[in-house]
């Protein structure tokens, strides 16, 4: 891994906001999208410091944007611990993915407090996957749906302890993950909302007429789609059937084929289109390392080849890495590259309002950008203008 301030990208095919540009060329510099040529355009000069990519005719696309992720490579958010966010954020550019958010799990109050501090008080780091906030995911949630939760933990919606958390993060918890059937009057959504907190309906057993009301308070989104949440019936479309109905929800969505079969990953995509789905991993500290005993929230967890579970059976989040995702979206009818990236990169950016400097590939934007093949194989990562990754170069 190395620091490049100036760097030059010929003979790509490039994701631009306007669209695709054949053949084209991007210059970065200090960690920006300096400037973005056509076809047979070039750079006048060159100064002889700058490093020079030959893309091979391969795709230039924005970097994958990991909404919910609670660990990789052996850490989580909740060790907190600066090791563990640097592990994290050091691995997951090998899966495409350059910036995220630490994702914590309902714990004691004073373990999620250590997790919120230690973020608060990380600095990102040069050539790895950037920390852009947080997602709190519990521990306002209905226990029957608690999934991975740990239940001795799940509270009721409490204004005074979010604030507590809010400060003592820095002000960065972008996403909260709720069930919103815990909040009868809204006040606590309304709230959450009007202070620019994405609330995230989740781990929740509200039906079709809950979702839709918690929705003029403020919801915009649901948690692992499908996953912990009341499903399809024919009398009560559920909150499965309101993301597919409500054209004011994005859902978030574990495309591993197994917390989603490919067959309901389809069907979802039929309904909702690129516009309104973004993927993520979900995942624990597991992925990258061998089969065997692990835990999630002090919870014992047995991961084997392909999923993570509690000694119940329960699924213990993911051991899926962001290009695998993508490409079982990629694999589905009517998918094609330009969807993927919407789902990967230009939705989240969009939901957690860091648009104006990631999501895409513009001039002035942060240089998060991936090099992959036309089957989205990754052969290069780069985050905020630096080689984070390289095929062939771990």
């Amino acid at each position: 891994m190395q620091r490049d301030m100036l760097l030059y990208i010929k003979n790509a095919n490039i994701y631009t906001e306007q669209g695709w540009i054949s053949n084209g060329s991007l210059l970065v510099e200090n960690g920006k999208i300096e400037k973005i040529y056509e076809e047979k355009e070039f750079p006048n000069h060159l100064p002889e410091t700058v490093e020079i990519i030959d893309a091979q005719f391969n795709n230039l696309i924005p970097g994958f944007i990991d909404g919910h992720i609670h660990g990789a490579n052996g850490a989580d958010v909740m060790d907190a611990t600066e090791t563990a966010l640097d592990t994290m954020a050091l691995v997951l550019p090998e899966e495409g993915t350059t910036s995220f958010l630490a994702t914590t799990i309902t714990q004691s109050p004073e373990n999620i407090d250590r997790a919120l501090t230690n973020v608060a008080n990380y600095a990102n780091k040069p050539g790895q996957a950037e920390i852009i906030g947080v997602h709190l995911e519990g521990p306002f949630i209905e226990k029957s749906k608690k999934g991975a939760q740990p239940l001795e933990y799940i509270k009721e919606p409490n204004l005074e302890q979010f604030q507590h958390w809010q400060e003592l993060s820095g002000n960065v918890i972008k996403t909260i993950t709720m069930a919103p059937e815990h909040d009868q009057d809204g006040a606590f959504i309304s709230y959450l909302a009007q202070s620019g907190v994405n609330v995230s309906a989740g781990h929740t057993g509200a039906n079709f007429a809950e979702i839709n009301k918690a929705v003029t308070y403020g919801v915009r989104q649901l948690t692992h789609l499908c996953n912990a949440m009341s499903g399809i019936h024919h009398r009560d479309i559920g909150a499965v059937g309101a993301a597919l109905q409500l054209d004011e929800l994005r859902a978030e969505l574990i495309a591993d084929g197994i917390h989603v079969s490919l067959e309901m990953l389809q069907l979802i995509y039929d309904n909702m289109g690129s516009e309104r789905l973004m993927l993520i991993t979900d995942a624990m500290r597991a992925k990258c390392l061998q089969p065997g005993d692990y835990e999630l929230g002090g919870q014992p967890v047995k991961v084997t080849n392909d999923r993570a579970l509690l000694d119940d059976g329960t699924l213990a989040g993911s051991i899926l890495k962001m290009y695998q995702g993508a490409q079982n979206m990629l694999h589905l009818s009517n998918v094609d590259m330009e969807a993927v990236i919407k789902m990967t990169a230009v939705n989240p950016a969009k939901q957690l309002r860091v648009y104006d400097r990631k999501g895409s590939i513009a001039v002035g934007k942060d240089a998060d950008i991936l090099l992959v093949d036309d089957a989205l194989m990754l052969e290069m990562t780069m985050c905020r203008g630096v080689i984070a990754y390289r095929k062939g170069n771990r």
